[in-house]
């Protein structure tokens, strides 16, 4: 097959070509290429590579009343995405055991559109679980350090937490954290806007962040902190690669999106229906400066990460 005369966008840039593909794989990119068989005509259209959403949340077995695996990999096709990676914790069991995960593998193999993985869950408890999780093919393992919303997947304590993230570094593995303070939260049942945000607050994150990267510099466990929504806490990250801790994190588009007062402005209704993130949405400011941090790419990628980390070990090495 030859998709033919779109604007190709790759990691060298935008640029008109066309693509070969040969029994499923891209074998040549490149201008008035020689193809066979179909012939996909892209004049005009852009060309994307397919995308990998390594953070999603689908609810089967066990709650496919929230949403199903084959709609929401239909979901995921239908917007250009050919691979995802499934969270541990929204379907029941929960896929903290060789068991569940069996269960939910299977789950993958009958309804799912697209290519997948699975990570596997870190909780109190399972730290026998670990090493078979990750022989059964398990990508790594989501930890939280705050409830998680799911009564079925607790909360990592600082303790059991350096734990699970010892053996996972001997495994050869990488741990997801969600990464906010308990101590520094509050339940607020039925919250209005202002309620909810004052109730997770910026510094539960930075607090939670410094604690998991001492972990990871103590343990050598790759780690890395999702949904991270403060700039502080990007820059937390950030300092921390410098210094050779093999940590990276993400944020996510709605909080470069999104503001406290878009949810100040936002009916109950609305906050329970979606715009209750957690952590949730902040100033304004910190929209901007966050944008600003992604745009101009002051946290590091993993190939620059690992040159910071051979930096560091090499002058420790110097210094020693």
């Amino acid at each position: 097959m030859i998709v033919r005369g779109g604007t190709v966008v790759t990691a060298r840039g935008v640029e008109k070509a066309d693509i070969v593909v040969n029994r499923g794989r891209i074998t040549e990119v490149g201008p008035d290429l020689e193809g066979f068989g179909q012939v996909v005509v892209a004049t005009g259209l852009h060309v994307f590579p397919g995308g990998i959403d390594s953070h999603v949340h689908f609810n089967e077995p066990g709650r496919t009343e929230w949403e199903d695996i084959a709609h929401g990999t239909s979901a995921l096709a239908a917007g250009g995405y050919t691979s995802f990676i499934d969270m541990p914790l929204n379907n029941l069991p929960v896929t903290t055991t060789v068991e569940a995960f069996d269960l939910k593998l299977a789950a993958m193999e009958r309804s799912a559109t697209i290519d997948f993985g699975l990570w596997a869950g870190l909780v109190p408890g399972n730290l026998d679980q670990l090493g078979p999780l990750v022989a059964r093919g398990a990508m790594g393992f989501k930890a939280f350090m705050c409830p998680s919303g799911i009564d079925e997947f607790p909360a990592c304590d600082l303790d059991s937490l350096r734990e699970g993230m010892e053996r996972i570094a001997s495994l050869g593995s990488i741990v997801l954290v969600h990464a906010e303070s308990p101590a520094m939260l509050r339940n607020v049942a039925r919250p209005t806007a202002e309620e909810f945000i004052a109730s997770r607050p910026a510094e539960a994150e930075i607090q939670a962040l410094e604690d998991v990267i001492a972990i990871a510099r103590d343990t050598g466990c790759r780690t890395h902190v999702v949904h991270v929504s403060t700039v502080q806490g990007m820059t937390t990250i950030a300092e921390a690669q410098l210094r050779g801790v093999d940590v990276s994190g993400e944020t996510c588009p709605h909080y470069l999106l999104y503001s406290d007062d878009d949810l100040a402005h936002a009916g109950i209704r609305d906050l329970l229906a979606g715009l209750a993130l957690a952590p949730p949405a902040r100033a304004q400011t910190v929209v901007v400066n966050g944008r600003a941090v992604v745009r101009e790419g002051r946290l590091l990628t993993a190939e620059e990460a690992e040159i910071a980390r051979e930096i560091a070990a090499t002058s420790a090495r110097l210094a020693g």
